[in-house]
């Protein structure tokens, strides 16, 4: 079965997402956009906690996950407790989307080139 191409960001919130073994890994909370070049600068994964008490959000790079819509969900190849180390943040305590130091990080750390490294490669 084909992925589609083109879906409502609205339609994706609260899919969950799971690794490459089938474990549960979250729910994706929101999908951020960097608004200056259209494109998505990362999905916002919860994780842990019971019933949204004491989650914790991660930012996942939009290309570190894929769609599967047999199993109607988004697969991180990751192990649990390896995203139990992943940079995250409090629902309360937002990342400064600003931070280009900590974005670089998130990105390294799901082995993602950054999507605003290939745009200004592409600009030259």
């Amino acid at each position: 079965m084909d992925s589609p191409r083109l879906l409502s960001a609205s339609t994706l919130m609260g899919d969950r997402v799971i690794n490459s073994k089938g474990e549960e890994l979250g729910k994706l909370e929101e999908v951020m956009l960097d608004i200056d070049s259209g494109c998505v600068g990362y999905a916002v994964l919860s994780f842990g906690g019971i019933l949204g008490i004491g989650d914790k959000l991660f930012a996942i790079p939009w290309d570190a996950m894929r769609l599967d819509t047999d199993r109607k969900a988004f697969i991180l190849d990751i192990d649990r407790q390896r995203l139990e180390n992943a940079p995250g943040f409090d629902k309360n305590d937002w990342p400064q989307t600003t931070d280009r130091d900590w974005m670089l990080e998130v990105y390294r750390f799901y082995g993602s080139e950054p999507y605003w490294v290939e745009r200004e490669r592409t600009r030259r």
